[in-house]
């Protein structure tokens, strides 16, 4: 029977399960009497039911499953893999045993120290301790229980590399090459990337710094032929080669498939089950338009995701403007784990933030920039046509500029100018050097071009005068190689997608050369990182500081161990997967 479907018959006892249920928001149902479950037939017992089938669902499930405990994933989507699929899939995790064998000068001191002035004191340090103390033996677990093997992201420095303890060479690993032939059928349910490799191409997420500057950079097309050589490898091997987020998830569905632990697809989870004492016993589902009960002896943990795609939520709890367009994160996350828990009594943390990032909104499907905002020949202005942030800072401190500015002076949309100098090298999303941009960009009204400064200035509502005054100062910082306004290129950080050609800063060139182009940028994100306030052992927490029996989380369900910053590459999905080792490793833990 296909792990995606129920593997019992339903119940006619169903019947009494829904008496007295009663509708709520978008077809949520909730029975009358949440506590009274005893009597109720359930259509399956798990010791463990993990709900989401992202990298912290997975691992949880994985790490269940190893412990002996009878495990079961729910997930609303026909897909596994959630946002972590879609993504490059950086993991942060210091002390790892794959950065210590590459010779990384780590250690738990260091790691400690920099953590604390990264996230302050907006975490509790119990918290933070927790992680850096289960996140090491997580990646030892999952590379010893699933196909999973990882590589060091070499030079991807910490995203504050001159705080204490900070690694300028960078602690992020990535998932290596994973055969998708180890899925079989499975394969075909595994959640696309958000932005599908070229074709003929097997691409590692620390591949892209080099493929960017492959029309002007020698390393960057050696590694441009590197992974075409890769990719014929592999298929003359008979593999169906993934890497980055495909590679993260399929290898843990693997692991799952290995330990005969099912995935429900297509199984929204509705709500949670508790017993008289206000423990969480169980769960409802919906199958096939159905809700049914799900029993868990032992414990319940929300991998769900965030709430990027609930416009309700995202209006009472996070700054304007904002919407559902703009995120990249699984359109499946509507925050539906997060507000059971609110049901539950969950205290809620972080919900005004996520993991924000410069986004571009091209039609179909918004484009997180990373590399295009910080190499040199680029600059960001506001409405004022004027410099507003360091371009090549942490994405989500640009962001968090943006918000914090509006109010004053219009920052979002912000305008991304360049100029054809800059087209002319550098690859641009998916747009190889000197190519024309798609029609469709600049009919959506994302992009603009004009010969002139001042007629683009003038095409998307900035003063003319005002923008070019504010390239001809940023033109001398870039001949100088210094930039005093926002020291862009004074952090090791700021360097890493940049042009080692260019002198004396990679990070600054003038733009000169017509015609000039604009790209409208608004604050998009990964997902949100606000969710149940969870304490060091991943579990859910009222607003008093008392534990939900039952009831874990961890991922974008729960609030982010992060805070409101953001540690290095990888600082969402590394401790999403830690956390959910932590749950199931303390249900296990627990008599």
């Amino acid at each position: 029977m296909p792990a995606n479907q129920n593997p019992h018959p339903p119940l006619h006892t169903r019947r009494r399960l829904l008496q007295g249920a009663v509708a709520a928001g978008a077809g949520v149902v909730l029975g009358l009497d949440r506590f009274a479950s005893a009597a109720h037939a359930a259509v399956a017992e798990y010791d463990v039911v993990v709900i989401g089938s992202g990298a912290a669902g997975m691992t949880a499930a994985l790490t269940s499953a190893k412990r002996g405990l009878r495990t079961v994933v729910i997930e609303k989507a026909p897909t596994f893999g959630g946002s972590a699929a879609r993504s490059g899939a950086g993991i942060w995790i210091p002390c790892n045993e794959v950065i210590l064998a590459a010779g990384v000068p780590d250690t738990p001191a260091k790691a400690a120290t920099y953590l604390a002035k990264v996230v302050g004191s907006t975490v509790p340090a119990d918290r933070q301790a927790a992680f850096l103390a289960n996140g090491p033996a997580m990646i030892s677990f999952v590379m010893r229980n699933s196909p999973l093997r990882f590589r060091w992201m070499q030079g991807y420095a910490d995203y504050y590399p001159e705080l204490p303890g900070g690694m300028p060479n960078g602690r992020s690993i990535e998932p290596d090459q994973f055969d998708g032939n180890l899925l079989g059928a499975e394969l075909a349910h595994l959640n696309p990337s958000y932005i599908p490799t070229p074709a003929g191409m097997t691409v590692f997420s620390s591949d892209y710094k080099w493929l960017t500057l492959s029309a002007v950079n020698a390393k960057g097309l050696a590694v441009s032929l590197e992974c075409v050589s890769r990719y014929s490898a592999a298929v003359l091997r008979g593999e169906k080669p993934l890497t980055m987020g495909q590679a993260l998830a399929g290898a843990l569905r693997a692991g799952l498939l290995a330990a005969d632990v099912p995935v429900w697809l297509n199984t929204p989870f509705v709500d949670l089950q508790f017993d008289g004492s206000g423990r969480v016993t169980g769960v409802i589902v919906t199958q096939n338009g159905t809700p049914t009960l799900v029993r868990a002896t032992r414990g319940v943990i929300i991998g769900s995701g965030g709430f990027e795609h609930n416009l309700g939520m995202r209006t009472e709890f996070q700054r304007q403007p904002i919407g559902t367009d703009w995120t990249v994160g699984a359109k499946e996350n509507t925050g539906d784990g997060i507000q059971a828990g609110k049901r539950a009594g969950a205290a809620l943390d972080l919900m005004d933030d996520a993991w924000w990032g410069p986004a571009i909104p091209l039609p179909g499907q918004p484009y997180f920039c990373l590399a295009e905002r910080t190499l040199p020949g680029c600059i960001l202005v506001n409405a004022n046509g004027e410099r507003f942030v360091n371009e090549a800072a942490p994405y989500s401190d640009v962001v968090h500029v943006m918000y914090d500015r509006n109010v004053v002076a219009p920052d979002i949309p912000a305008w991304l100018v360049t100029d054809q100098n800059y087209r002319n090298r550098y690859l641009f999303k998916d747009v190889a050097p000197t190519l024309p941009l798609p029609d469709a960009w600049y009919q959506s009204g994302a992009v603009f071009k004009d010969w002139t400064v001042g007629g683009l200035a003038t095409k998307i509502g900035l003063p003319p005068t005002a923008l070019c005054d504010t390239i001809r100062r940023f033109n001398g910082f870039a001949v100088m190689g210094k930039d005093p306004d926002f020291h862009r290129g004074d952090s090791v950080y700021d360097h890493y997608y940049t042009d080692p050609a260019v002198f004396p800063n990679s990070c600054l060139a003038p733009l000169l050369l017509p015609p000039f182009y604009a790209f409208k940028i608004v604050p998009g994100d990964l997902g949100t990182k606000g969710g149940m306030r969870t304490d060091s052992r991943a579990r859910v927490l009222r607003a008093d500081g008392s534990v939900i029996p039952g009831l874990y989380a961890a991922g974008n369900a729960s609030g982010a161990v992060m805070g409101h910053s953001y540690a290095g590459a990888g600082s969402t999905i590394g401790p999403a997967m830690t956390f959910g080792y932590v749950a199931a490793n303390d249900i296990a833990d627990t008599p």
